[in-house]
């Protein structure tokens, strides 16, 4: 230890410059260092979602989330793999050890994914990996709502403009739509109508299907180059589908098959409009909003693992305001569910301490020491400790969140503790040897009165260490809050 301090003492104006480039340095990173409302206290997970609509839940199961857990047994790293089949849907998530790298293990999951595909029912679809989130994906909630659109409208605004450039911003990593009602073509059938004309539902089902489909036009080759085609569907509305024939096909044999209208008793062609109802409407909803006590829709921003919480909230604030003009009517409320609030608070409680810690030393030691330099000096110990933590912090990963913050609020007072004692030994040697018959050299005053205190003020710091220790032992949920 004494080493250290002569080092310091005769390297006196290099430590001075050291100190001012940790703080330039501590300063330009920042605005770099990942801010969060708590660390990252989830294992790595990965996520498989199945739909299936239709299907029950017992089929669920047995068709399709049992392959897919036989398919991922067995991949590195895995601790848990847990599944959940419900009507028409098959959730598949695999937990995986504490240090995963979240990307090598969604690489494993896709190579056996793609193996067990093959063996899944037609009538299911393609499995998803669901995006990765953090432990507290829900970063954002936003509100829409209007006195002039409907919801339909504003699924349509929120489907092709709001979420499209939300998805663009970095860091986020899903934008879920609550209450939305996305508008489609309806062919209510009725039964009594179609039995009456004789039509089966396939006949019915595969006139809509030819009628709304999107094909090519080929193309017609000219002596200087080719011309694309393009087919331009007839439906666009629900009158223009109603009024489609419907297409029927009579058998002959097994190879010769004709295809031709059904014809109503008048002996005109049958329409979809005569057998069934053709409407604008949406889908059955899943769920619902309500915003500002009338129907609206929800966006819910989810954010990634490494993404900085407080970054992303104003990032997508500001997209939200650049959208503004082209929304018309919708408006929206982006303070429903914001945890960068509670950062900013943290952070200003952080440093209304930190300042409070200052002035508090600077008027203790001016009071007692009478020396202005030396409350100086001792309160430049707060911002370079802090400084120095954080760079810590962010050079190994780690996030500010509210553990960090409290612990280095807590850290503050044995900052100041130490710094007093030290200087309050210096000068009152300092004194003394003013008025010796005998003085010595400031350098050799100081370095002996900041020896003689420094075994005690080592010990005091390991006590309160070792007290901390346990910390570090806890394991699951509280071991993952406490130990940053």
């Amino acid at each position: 230890m004494s080493w250290l301090i002569r080092t310091s003492l005769e390297l006196r104006l290099l430590v001075i410059i050291l100190a001012i480039v940790l703080v330039v340095v501590g300063i330009r990173n920042s605005d770099s260092v990942p801010l969060d409302v708590f660390p990252e206290f989830a294992p790595p997970l990965v996520e498989i979602q199945t739909e299936a609509p239709g299907i029950s839940t017992e089929d669920v199961e047995s068709l399709i989330t049992v392959p897919i857990e036989n398919a991922v047994n067995g991949i590195p790293f895995v601790q848990t793999v847990r599944s959940k089949s419900v009507l028409g849907l098959s959730s598949v998530r695999m937990i995986f050890e504490p240090g995963t790298d979240l990307l090598v293990a969604r690489q494993l999951v896709q190579e056996r994914l793609a193996l067990a595909q093959a063996t899944l029912p037609l009538v299911a679809r393609p499995p998803v990996i669901l995006p990765p989130l953090s432990s507290l994906s829900r970063c954002l909630k936003i509100g829409l709502w209007s006195d002039t659109k409907s919801q339909m409208e504003m699924t349509t605004l929120t489907k092709w403009t709001i979420r499209p450039r939300l998805m663009g911003i970095a860091g986020v990593a899903n934008v879920a739509v609550w209450g939305e009602k996305d508008p489609q073509l309806q062919v209510v059938v009725d039964p009594v109508r179609l039995n009456n004309h004789g039509i089966s539902l396939d006949a019915l089902l595969q006139t809509v299907r030819d009628a709304t489909a999107v094909g090519s036009g080929g193309f017609v080759d000219t002596p200087n180059q080719r011309l694309a085609l393009r087919h331009v569907p007839a439906v666009y509305t629900p009158d223009q589908l109603g009024e489609i024939p419907i297409r029927t096909g009579i058998s002959r044999s097994v190879t010769n098959r004709i295809v031709g209208s059904a014809l109503a008793a008048n002996g005109s062609p049958l329409r979809i409009r005569d057998v069934a109802e053709v409407r604008f409407d949406f889908a059955p909803p899943i769920g619902d909003a309500i915003i500002n006590n009338r129907p609206g829709l929800l966006l819910i921003v989810e954010k990634q693992p490494w993404a900085n919480t407080l970054e992303v909230t104003r990032l997508v604030e500001k997209a939200m305001l650049d959208l503004k003009p082209a929304m018309g009517g919708v408006q929206y409320d982006t303070t429903i569910f914001r945890p960068a609030t509670f950062i900013e608070r943290s952070l200003a409680n952080l440093s209304h301490s930190m300042l409070v810690g200052c002035v508090l030393v600077i008027v203790v030691l001016v009071l007692f020491l009478f020396d202005w330099r030396c409350a100086l000096i001792s309160a430049t110990a707060i911002p370079l400790s802090l400084i120095a933590a954080m760079l810590v912090l962010y050079y190994r990963g780690g996030t500010i969140n509210t553990m960090v913050l409290a612990g280095l609020v807590i850290a503050l007072g044995e900052v100041v503790d130490d710094a007093i004692i030290d200087v309050e030994n210096i000068m009152r040697r300092l004194r003394l040897n003013a008025i010796a018959e005998h003085p010595r050299s400031a350098f050799a005053v100081v370095f002996d009165a900041s020896m003689e205190v420094r075994s005690a003020v080592v010990y005091a710091t390991i006590i309160v260490v070792l007290a901390f220790m346990p910390v570090f032992f806890l394991t699951g949920l509280a071991g993952a809050f406490f130990k940053p």
